[in-house]
């Protein structure tokens, strides 16, 4: 029988088991307190205070009481928040029943987060010394973007890669693609990372915040995460005894955007469900040098659904997703005369009319797209065993892709990938010991991926295993926060032979047995082992409340994908013919970090600065023919080359958030990195080789922001003006080597937002409203990091403008309707 089937029963086995446990044998305890405000000692009715290793809350009552009934023993850190005010957070530790009151101050500067993500225990920022950023609930629903990913572009030193306004991949520090882990709930994402157009598949409305770690997190998650990892939290349970919700819908005018979502989630003595459903569609995006750009469009469906049980043991989840997308993917081809976009009809291709208005503005998914569908179910297990405490995940994804290339077989996919990965990760939270925290686990993932039921082939199939087993260790004395850990990891990759033949009917390729005379071989079969020993060692030292530093040094490890090592055929949706190296060897990074954060009444001042040198680096590079123009293998496709050497990628960041008075926000930041290609002979070294490819430009934000103060009885609450300029330097430092990338000018974007809140007449909110605009000038411009700036089929063309723009002048309102029944 298939491992899948196991799958359903794994799951359900580790949550009845964790559910069943020997409650009687656990020490437990339960916490309660009052959440007041610290100048007058008044209550603050429906607080929240929550503890991330539990993964639990509580909302405070009209009086500021809370209560947890049951929870297991042990040192946790609570933290308490309310709107308006300063959240605090507290070590308390359980066994028995314990009170802890908290007092908030009102106060415009936040407290640094709490994160979970890379670290033994939830810690706050400021004392990790892991160079790490958290992106909360109110940042996302106070901005507007295309997806979750885009969400996060405008944090200091992160960027994304896009195609359109749909399919975005997060750049970390100037590095992404594989090197980049996107985690679901801890859970890491697996959908064929290694395409350029290849998105991440998850719903942004599910998603409450992120935490992004800047810098190799290989210790924790192994290969993949050498430039960092964005983690994707959803929504947590509903506080015990209640049942909430909401209905969210927002549109957007550039390209028609309508999305929807709606949840429903409860909790009743200790069993929590959650469920969501959630939807958005779009048209051909537009701009005022291209018109509307054809191919743009989309339409998603996403579904998820948990079920958790929080017991004086710990607690269980099992989550399941369903991600449903139909792509379009643009090619770039227009008329030479017109420069009006049009579309291939025909396998010949021989003719491409123009596209028509009325097409360019439907919201018809064009014959020629991508259908990608992801499909997660996942368990998290955390209890207690002995006198410490473990972690339990298992994860079982299937990403299925098609993509439709065929004009005249429209059923027909060229590329249809089909993965299956099975994730498991086991941990061990030792008891502290004279301050100590100490956890050891073991990590990794088997996936297999089969290629064969498409008609373009560019890599074959595959199967991989990979394993680490990795320490962590941390101790907080005095004003010292010290932490850091090994891991050894071991990834066997095995290829597929591949043989094809044309099909007699269809003129396609199709795979053919190895015996088949006149069969072409795109692939042989080959088996790798690689491995390498990554860590991390750091440290923060805390002047006072308000001023600490930070140092950390890592070194991280990442495996070849199956692109970099196997690749050999057309990428439809990239316009690229590309090819692999199966003699790479794995990248190494050696990167040291150091941090400085000041916060006080007035301001929040943090910056840092990162040297990060790789070994073995590999890089996209365009090949070129003897007589200097572009190697052409199969028509209409430039040629592409894996190539591996040594780099070096440097920068920092700065954010300067100043506060005069409470409701006054004057935010700032700006972000550098260059990369530099140390691979090549100094003799030999210009301008046209001495960068590294694909880094992001310096750039920043700056946003002036008006919080109106809430006042008692008003009928509107939480009500902000905000105006907002982001800007992109020119990026000259470019691989010009066989026109592999090209200079991008720099540019400005003003954009601007409104939102309030109406409040029934105890002051809760009962209608979220936001509109936003972004682009407000209708800037035409080309982020360095879009795909389609290189969407070029006439590229000298006489008015100078080549490949496609981005989006123009864009405005979106949002609607919120929270729900809530219960205590």
């Amino acid at each position: 029988m298939r491992l899948a089937y196991y799958i359903p029963v794994l799951l359900i086995c580790s949550f009845h088991l964790s559910a069943q446990g020997p409650s009687a044998r656990f020490v437990s305890g339960s916490l309660s307190g009052t959440v007041t405000e610290k100048k007058t000692g008044s209550p603050i009715p429906a607080a929240t205070i929550y503890i991330s290793d539990l993964k639990i809350g509580a909302v405070a009552d009209s009086a500021g009481h809370y209560r947890f009934k049951s929870l297991p023993s042990g040192v946790y850190l609570v933290e308490a928040r309310s709107v308006g005010f300063k959240s605090v957070t507290k070590n308390v530790t359980i066994n028995g029943d314990v009170t802890e009151d908290f007092a908030l101050t009102d106060n415009a500067v936040e407290e640094s987060p709490v994160v979970v993500t890379g670290i033994s225990k939830a810690t706050q920022i400021k004392r990790s010394p892991v160079p790490i950023v958290a992106v909360s609930h109110d940042f996302l629903i106070k901005n507007s973007s295309t997806n979750i990913i885009d969400a996060i572009a405008k944090v200091p030193g992160v960027n994304a890669l896009t195609t359109g306004p749909n399919v975005s991949k997060p750049f970390i520090r100037g590095l992404g693609y594989n090197r980049i882990l996107t985690l679901y709930d801890g859970v890491r994402q697996e959908g064929q990372q290694w395409g350029d157009e290849h998105g991440i598949e998850v719903d942004q409305y599910g998603v409450e915040k992120i935490e992004v770690i800047k810098g190799p997190a290989s210790l924790s998650y192994g290969s993949d995460a050498v430039a960092g990892v964005v983690n994707l939290i959803p929504f947590q349970p509903a506080p015990e005894g209640r049942t909430i919700g909401s209905v969210t819908g927002e549109y957007q005018t550039n390209n028609g955007m309508f999305g929807g979502s709606a949840m429903l989630a409860g909790t009743r003595n200790g069993w929590e469900w959650m469920g969501r459903v959630s939807h958005k569609a779009a048209s051909n995006y537009r701009n005022k040098i291209d018109g509307r750009v054809y191919n743009t469009g989309f339409r998603e469906t996403d579904v998820n659904a948990s079920l958790g049980i929080h017991k004086s043991w710990g607690y269980s989840h099992i989550g399941f997703q369903v991600y449903d997308d139909l792509q379009e993917i643009p090619d770039g081809s227009r008329d030479s005369a017109s420069r009006r976009f049009t579309k291939q009809i025909t396998e010949a291709d021989t003719f491409r009319p123009i596209v028509s208005d009325d097409e360019l503005r439907s919201y018809r998914i064009s014959d020629l797209h991508q259908h990608v569908q992801h499909y997660r179910v996942y368990s998290a297990s955390n209890f207690t065993l002995g006198k410490g405490r473990a972690a339990i995940n298992f994860g079982y994804q299937r990403s299925q892709r098609r993509e439709y290339s065929h004009p005249e077989a429209v059923e027909t996919p060229g590329l249809f990938l089909q993965l299956n990965t099975w994730s498991y990760d086991l941990k061990y939270f030792f008891p502290e010991f004279s301050g100590w925290q100490l956890s050891t686990g073991l990590n990794g993932m088997y996936q297999q991926n089969n290629v064969e039921k498409g008609t373009e082939f560019i890599i074959p199939s595959y199967h991989q295993f990979d394993i680490g087993p990795f320490l962590l260790l941390k101790k907080s004395f005095k004003q010292w926060d010290i932490a850091g850990g090994l891991r050894y990891d071991s990834r066997n990759f095995t290829n597929a032979s591949l043989f094809t033949l044309p099909d007699l009917v269809t003129g396609f390729d199709k795979p053919v047995p190895a015996s088949t005379i006149g069969a072409d071989q795109p692939f042989a079969a080959q088996s790798f082992h690689f491995s390498g020993l990554s860590g991390s060692i750091g440290a923060t030292y805390n002047f006072n409340e308000q001023f600490s530093a930070k140092l950390n040094v890592s070194r991280g490890y990442r495996a070849p994908n199956i692109l970099e090592i196997s690749a050999n055929g057309v990428h439809p949706g990239t316009n690229i013919y590309q090819i692999g190296n199966a003699n790479f060897k794995p990248e190494f990074s050696f990167q040291q970090d150091i941090g400085l954060s000041y916060a006080s009444h007035v301001a929040v001042i943090s910056a840092s600065i990162f040297n990060n040198q790789i070994s073995n680096y590999i890089f996209n590079q365009r090949v070129l023919g003897a007589n200097g123009t572009d190697s052409v293998i199969v028509a209409g496709n430039q040629t592409y080359k894996f190539v591996q050497g040594a780099a070096r990628l440097y920068g920092g960041e700065l954010s300067v958030d100043i506060h005069p008075v409470k409701s006054l926000h004057f935010e700032n930041s700006i972000s550098v990195v260059y990369g530099v290609n140390r691979d090549v002979d100094p003799k030999q070294a210009s301008d046209s080789n001495r960068y590294l490819p694909f880094i992001p430009p310096m750039h920043g934000v700056s946003e002036l922001r008006y919080d109106v103060e809430n006042r008692k009885n008003a009928a509107f609450v939480n009500t902000f003006l905000k105006l907002q300029m982001a800007w992109y330097a020119k990026q000259d430092r470019v691989y010009l080597t066989d026109n592999t990338e090209t200079a991008t000018p720099g540019y400005a974007l003003i954009n601007a937002g409104i939102g309030t809140s109406l409040a029934n007449k105890s002051g809760k909110p009962i209608l979220n409203l936001y509109f936003f605009a972004n682009n407000l000038f209708d800037v035409a411009y080309q982020d360095h990091l879009s795909r389609l700036k290189y969407f070029e089929a006439y590229p000298n063309d006489p008015r100078g403008h080549s490949g496609i723009y981005n989006m123009g002048r864009n405005f979106t309102i949002k609607l919120d309707l929270p729900l809530s029944f219960g205590n």
